[in-house]
């Protein structure tokens, strides 16, 4: 079980670090995505900033707790983004990160328990 916690950790601080990345450098498709939900590209660098963050605070033990929450509000915004778009069905996949912040925030405290 311990092997697949930081599998999932892994890959949720890449995923975390890869969409913060898109979102502050600007990238055209995601410019085009937040203007299809009606947002605009003002509230990019904001949760991009907090997307990397969270990646960030997720790789050290003592603050996985506080990075696996801070990715999960960072990639539900992003589902809310979605569904606004009217893409139901990719928005119910986009809540899989969250559910897999959710297993690495209450796993982390039992493990930093037990190490």
């Amino acid at each position: 079980m311990k092997y697949l916690y930081y599998a999932i950790l892994v890959i949720m601080v890449i995923l975390s670090l890869a969409a913060g990345a898109a979102k502050v450098s600007n990238m055209q498709q995601e410019i085009q995505f937040f203007e299809e939900a009606g947002i605009g590209s003002t509230w990019m660098l904001p949760l991009g900033c907090l997307q990397i963050i969270g990646g960030l605070l997720a790789i050290y033990r003592r603050t996985r707790q506080a990075g696996s929450a801070v990715i999960a509000i960072g990639f539900l915004l992003s589902t809310f983004v979605i569904f606004a778009t009217g893409n139901s069905i990719f928005g119910v996949f986009s809540l899989l990160p969250v559910l897999l912040c959710i297993f690495i925030f209450w796993r982390a405290n039992g493990l930093s328990q037990s190490l």
